[in-house]
């Protein structure tokens, strides 16, 4: 079992990161379960704009996204985090939802969307509020792209209204916070077994979600009007 953990940090490596301090937690958590975890910060890797595979085939001089995308198909669990900036997710964030999509016409080997069989996750830091704005923004954007998307999917940490601590400074006290210590547990727990349970049925069965066999004229129960 493989997990991605994508960091859509604004904030270049080596500094601090406190959405990677969430993210963290998680990781450990698997990784003590057996699971290979992996982790990209985003912001490190010059990841062209666009919404093809590869964009340096469209003006760009260069794009580190195809090397990350072979990463995204080796992973059984796709884990997305960003920080909040004025109640949204970060601008990377939208970059990298917008660069799977580019590649959510691929199909896998039954005829399905290339991320059929794969689950998703997201974790979010910030001040004031935003959390479940960004969850919902995200969770929906991959699971429209084809991921599955267990109960629960999310966890995320913010502060109170106003400048003050964020999750990685002491005086937060938030690695002391039972409601994100909870939520980040169960996040990680049913991503590891949707994916589980995914992958011990090799996917979804191809009956009824074939881009291939639809193609191919076959439409299972479906009936087509006629209007004569």
């Amino acid at each position: 079992m493989k997990a991605l953990f994508v960091n859509c940090t604004l904030k270049k490596s080596p500094r601090q990161s406190h959405t990677q301090g969430l993210m963290d937690l998680s990781k450990k958590i698997m990784n003590k379960e057996g699971v290979y975890t992996e982790h990209i910060r985003l912001v490190d890797h010059d990841i062209a704009y666009g919404v093809y595979p590869d964009m340096t085939e469209h003006g760009y001089d260069r794009d580190q996204w195809p090397s990350i995308f072979k990463k995204v198909l080796e992973a059984n669990i796709l884990v997305i985090g960003t920080p909040i900036w004025l109640g949204e997710k970060s601008s990377l964030a939208t970059k990298l939802i917008e660069r799977l999509y580019a590649m959510s016409s691929q199909q896998n080997e039954k005829g399905q969307y290339i991320y059929y069989g794969k689950v998703g996750g997201c974790v979010i830091t910030g001040n004031e509020d935003g959390i479940k704005h960004c969850s919902m923004s995200i969770l929906y954007a991959v699971q429209h792209i084809g991921y599955s998307i267990p109960p629960q999917a999310d966890c995320g940490w913010i502060g109170e209204a106003g400048p003050g601590p964020s999750y990685l400074d002491e005086e937060s006290n938030a690695k002391n916070n039972a409601f994100t210590n909870r939520n980040a547990t169960f996040m990680t727990y049913n991503l590891l077994h949707l994916a589980n349970l995914l992958n011990s049925n090799k996917g979804y069965p191809a009956y009824g979600n074939s881009r291939s066999a639809w193609e191919d004229g076959t439409r299972w129960n479906f009936e087509n009007p006629e209007y004569r």
